[in-house]
């Protein structure tokens, strides 16, 4: 198990690295919360996940809630292959914040 880290790598822009999973998250990382109220926009970038399952999912949810209610636009970058999977069988892939990105 990877534990997960967060760190700002400039401003409104955040890495998450390591495991999203039950097993990784905890309540340190739910309370984690407090970083998408650093800006008004928020980009999280997720190429260093490991490893993922419904857990991670689940916590991609509540920063999606919780940035709606703080009024922050949020965006997840390099989501990887597991999650949108996830996402799909949740009916979520239509969601902006889980649909897969277009070719640039």
């Amino acid at each position: 198990m990877n534990a997960i880290n967060i760190t700002q790598q400039s401003p409104g822009i955040f890495s998450v690295a390591g495991d999203l999973t039950f097993v990784s998250i905890d309540k340190k990382t739910v309370e984690s919360l407090a970083f998408l109220k650093s800006a008004h926009s928020v980009t999280i970038d997720l190429a260093q996940v490991t490893n993922t399952d419904s857990g991670g999912l689940a916590l991609l949810i509540e920063w999606v809630k919780f940035a709606r209610g703080n009024r922050v636009e949020l965006k997840f970058r390099n989501i990887p292959e597991q999650l949108l999977t996830l996402a799909k069988l949740s009916g979520l892939e239509t969601s902006e914040y889980f649909a897969p990105a277009l070719p640039e």
